[in-house]
């Protein structure tokens, strides 16, 4: 009788690595370079993972090609693939200034992306048991961002009231107290003669924010509802498990708009009498 069974994968012989081997490493290491590449869309990289996870050796030899690129290798399994990291001196790093730059000269937009960013990583991962379980999906949507951030900024009003801190900061300064003037002043749509959002207001900002990261492989979109929906990729989770215990993501959190203490995770929804300037569907997702 035939098999028709598709042949497993063989282990290769022990013994010092060969130019094909090499080439292999870096072969895995360059699908770990495209993020939206799945494994178990391709036959090839999918063979090049089994052999990391069975060989030893060539598992050091791709994370030597990986760090002699300057790329710090996050995971490697069928759920996230080869996942690495650019480091600061890496070629492939893509910086946040960078990005900022691109999307806007302002300084002020600048900053705002970079509180954006934070939002959607603290709103998709509200709880540690969130970052711990593998089969988590955080789901965002634009307007839901945009809410949270908002909201975010009337309590950090309230508790620089409470501390009579009525002095408004340099807008480019450090930290969430200034972030949440800049915020706060800014428009959550703007205005177009055809009822555009425009893209300095803060709607547009997460939006580009959400993007990128949808680009860069780090969220999946889902639908078009509440601005834009999205899910979270395994990708996106390493990422956030490497910048969850920074302090501005941490002062975020603890401002009390995403409980995390009870093991609830849900977010507080804005109170009747409250002015926030939300926009149109921006009801705020719940986690489960």
């Amino acid at each position: 009788m035939t098999d028709t069974a598709a042949p497993q994968h063989e282990a290769r012989p022990a013994g010092p690595p060969t130019p094909a081997d090499a080439a292999d490493a870096a072969r895995l290491v360059s699908f770990g370079l495209q993020p939206k590449l799945a494994p178990a869309r391709d036959a090839e990289y999918a063979a090049l993972l089994r052999r990391y996870q069975e060989e030893p050796a060539f598992a050091r030899l791709a994370d030597g090609v990986a760090t002699g690129l300057g790329l710090v290798v996050l995971e490697v399994s069928p759920r996230a693939g080869m996942a690495v990291a650019a480091a600061e001196d890496s070629v492939f790093a893509v910086r946040m200034g960078e990005y900022a730059r691109r999307a806007t000269a302002d300084p002020a937009d600048r900053f705002l992306h970079g509180l954006a960013h934070l939002a959607v990583a603290a709103l998709a991962f509200p709880r540690p048991a969130d970052l711990a379980d593998d089969a988590y999906l955080g789901r965002i949507t634009v307007n839901g961002v945009e809410a949270f951030v908002r909201q975010a900024c009337r309590r950090l009003a309230e508790r620089a009231a409470e501390q009579d801190d009525n002095t408004d900061p340099p807008s480019d300064a450090p930290g969430l107290e200034a972030a949440w003037r800049v915020y706060a002043r800014r428009s959550a749509t703007g205005a177009t003669k055809d009822a555009r959002r425009l893209a300095g207001s803060t709607t547009g900002i997460v939006g580009k924010a959400v993007a990128f990261l949808a680009d860069s492989g780090f969220l999946q979109r889902t639908g078009d509802d509440a601005g834009g929906t999205y899910r979270t990729t395994a990708r996106y989770q390493l990422q956030v498990r490497d910048m969850a215990a920074g302090s501005a993501m941490t002062e975020l959190l603890a401002l009390g708009v995403v409980p995390v203490d009870d093991g609830a995770g849900s977010l507080l929804p804005p109170t009747e009498d409250s002015d926030l300037d939300l926009v149109d569907g921006a009801g705020l997702p719940f986690h489960r």
